[in-house]
């Protein structure tokens, strides 16, 4: 039995994979600070699995993860442990260089030190399509520039590049890989899914920055979940993988498929159109991978169609409405990235 540390695994994209590896009968351990974006209503299903341990901890804090390495001795890190909203990122700064960089600035030192103990452990590092920045035509792929436009994107591109550093000079097995936009059930409504569906079923207006026509590549969670798993067991130690559905959609796309898959389920309030509001700063227009690689050389591709995702996301939210209550409304409606100092 694999034995595997998920950072993060209270957020979207962690509880997901830690729900992926459980059912594949791995051993997982949950290291997770507990900040706003947590949620152990995303964990509660399989809280009280054998195979489950949750561990509160930051880690950024060295001296108690290289505790855990020693105590647990886990095959791999699937770090996921990161501050991810744009927004917040144009409002304060600060925090996605403490967590972004310096985190795991520590969580890569606490590894060194333990990698004298134990060989071979593997760190699969979670990253975005963000670094490679505005693409206007084409797809990035693993080779593309990195020119990251938000301090966030530009935090998880530092972090790439000390991860691959510690590969390069400490030999540090790891392995980098970098997403297009995930949707599914568990994802923290500051992000435009989540948020819209919770304006639909509370008969709230559909704020679209701008025009509406930014476009982003989008991936149901599990696929790329699936993705990860994949990375973990035919990965090849030191590669950059992009993961992606090839599959472009801009904000109005998306919401008109939400209003469309709605009205087929619920009657929508009358207060539930779309409202076009003010751009945040430095909005790139698109983004769009190229993830050829990790389909022909570990025979990754995904499965979910848009719609079917975003059918079952909805209808998730829809019948987990519990989930919104664990999160502060505040969190939930207000507007953030547009007032700044």
């Amino acid at each position: 039995m694999y034995k595997v540390i998920v950072t993060g695994g209270l957020g979207f994209i962690g509880s997901n994979l830690i729900k992926l590896l459980l059912k594949k009968k791995y051993y997982v351990i949950n290291i997770d600070k507990a900040t706003y974006a947590s949620n152990f209503y995303n964990t509660k299903e399989f809280s009280n699995n054998k195979n489950y341990k949750y561990i509160k901890l930051s880690i950024g804090n060295y001296n108690k993860m290289l505790s855990v390495f020693k105590k647990y001795r886990p095959n791999a890190i699937f770090n996921l442990a990161a501050e991810t909203h744009v927004d917040r990122s144009i409002d304060g700064p600060k925090a996605f260089i403490d967590n972004n960089i310096i985190d795991v600035f520590n969580l890569l030192e606490a590894l060194r030190k333990y990698s004298k103990i134990k060989k071979n452990i593997k760190l699969i590092h979670i990253s975005t399509d963000e670094v490679y920045g505005d693409v206007l035509s084409g797809r990035s792929n693993e080779n593309s520039k990195y020119k990251p436009s938000s301090p966030y994107a530009a935090s998880k591109a530092s972090s790439d590049h000390l991860v691959s550093s510690y590969l390069r000079t400490y030999k540090i097995d790891s392995i980098v890989t970098n997403c297009s936009n995930n949707f599914g059930p568990r994802q923290h409504p500051e992000k435009l899914i989540p948020k819209l569906i919770y304006n639909i079923i509370n008969n709230k207006p559909l704020p679209i920055y701008g025009n509406g026509k930014n476009s982003r590549e989008w991936i149901y969670v599990d696929d790329h979940c699936e993705a990860l798993i994949k990375v973990f067991e035919k990965g090849k130690v030191g590669e950059f993988y992009n993961i992606g559905s090839n599959k472009n959609l801009n904000n109005l796309q998306i919401t008109k498929e939400l209003l469309k898959i709605s009205k087929s389920i619920m009657k929508i309030g009358s207060k539930v159109k779309i409202k076009f509001v003010k751009d945040r700063p430095g909005h790139d227009l698109r983004y769009a991978l190229d993830s050829r690689k990790i389909k022909k050389k570990l025979y990754w591709k995904p499965q979910t169609s848009f719609k079917v995702g975003l059918k079952n996301t909805f209808l998730w939210y829809l019948n987990n409405i519990g989930y919104y209550k664990k999160i502060p409304k505040k969190n939930i409606i207000k507007r953030l990235g547009v007032k700044f100092d």
